[in-house]
């Protein structure tokens, strides 16, 4: 049934661009927390006639669940992906759970149909390089949904970047029932795993990581170290067990510390002077010598941040792709190198649980 609902529906329309009078009609697929809140940005968009786009309405094999949110932005509810892409869509978000992603975004693609997926890109490594090779064989534009990419504070660190050699990142969020098909690695910590990749641009070398489920049968915290290929070490520090809400990153690179608050959308950088002369003799690795120096003049500085929301942004981002047919900011290459690194420490963590002789306290739950 849906590789007939397809090929009609690939038959009767050709997607390649949006139709004569420019809009570009959006659609989603998945209608739990991250597709209403997809939703919701469309609706946004929809209603400002200078954005040209026609929200079709929300898919959901859930269909009281597609009719709430479909009734809250008002929009219609589809029971399938199928009965959206019968609709017509030029555009659409896949929200549903990882494991359908490769299933429901192949039929939309099929259909003609661009398509931007919710982070983790596919359930397997095996499962992206598929979606990889489907979208570029039916030339559509296809976007990972890696929201922090889109984070004002985030770009506007981009430009500062010279030679990150260490991160430290922390990622910690109180419980909740959502997302528990995977645990927090691909959940919350693979934001920052593509974050730093984006920052170091090196290969991965080794990772050393630890985790625990707390509250679910999946893992709750993870702390990792990895080290790349540049000498860049980052230790990572993910939580969906925690009593705040915290989003932080901090790396250092020569002559320099800088601080990124995701949730503020701030960014806070120290720079060491370049006029102070370092002592003569100085050894930075002898601790005596550091202490008998003279510490430098630190200048403090503040980037200009334009606050955004996110995934506004990155939606935003997508339909512009989707009109000039270019290249998404966040292609799915990268989004299925965040999944390899993700799925790596995912492996680092059951071997430490098979060397700690955690496995019988995972079982027992």
């Amino acid at each position: 049934m849906i590789g007939m609902l397809v090929e009609s529906s690939a038959m009767r329309d050709n997607r390649s661009m949006a139709d004569e009078n420019g809009v570009v009609r959006v659609g989603v697929v998945g209608a739990g927390a991250f597709g209403r809140n997809h939703a919701r940005v469309y609706r946004e968009l929809a209603v400002d006639p200078s954005q040209h786009i026609e929200f079709v309405g929300v898919a959901d094999t859930n269909l009281a669940r597609a009719q709430a949110v479909a009734a809250e932005f008002n929009t219609r509810p589809f029971h399938s992906a199928e009965e959206l892409i019968g609709a017509g869509v030029d555009a659409a978000s896949v929200a549903v759970p990882t494991v359908l992603h490769l299933e429901v975004a192949r039929a939309l693609i099929q259909a003609g149909i661009d398509v931007l997926i919710e982070k983790p890109l596919a359930a397997t490594g095996a499962e992206a390089d598929e979606l990889i090779a489907f979208a570029n064989a039916n030339s559509r534009i296809a976007q990972a949904g890696h929201l922090e990419r889109f984070n004002p504070a985030v770009r506007a660190t981009f430009p500062l970047l010279t030679r990150p050699m260490f991160f430290e990142v922390h990622r910690l969020s109180v419980f909740t029932q959502r997302s528990l098909d995977v645990d927090v690695v691909l959940d919350l910590m693979i934001h920052d795993i593509d974050i730093v990749l984006a920052f170091t641009r090196s290969k991965v070398k080794e990772i050393r990581a630890v985790g625990l489920p707390i509250l679910s049968k999946k893992v709750d915290i993870a702390n990792v170290r990895m080290e790349f290929d540049s000498g860049c070490v980052a230790n990572f520090t993910a939580s969906r067990v925690s009593t705040e809400r915290v989003r932080k990153l901090r790396f250092f690179q020569p002559r320099q510390y800088v601080s990124l608050d995701y949730s503020r959308q701030d960014v806070l950088v120290l720079t060491v002077e370049d006029e102070v002369p370092e002592p003569l003799g100085l050894d930075p690795f002898n601790p005596a010598s550091v202490a008998a120096s003279a510490f430098p003049s630190i200048v403090p500085f503040k980037p200009k941040v334009e606050q955004q929301e996110p995934l506004k942004a990155e939606i935003s981002s997508f339909l512009d792709a989707v009109r000039r047919r270019s290249q998404p900011e966040v292609t799915l290459e990268a989004g299925r190198d965040a999944l390899a690194v993700a799925m790596h420490v995912v492996e680092a963590i059951a071997a430490h649980a098979e060397r700690a002789h955690l496995s019988e306290l995972i079982k027992a739950m």
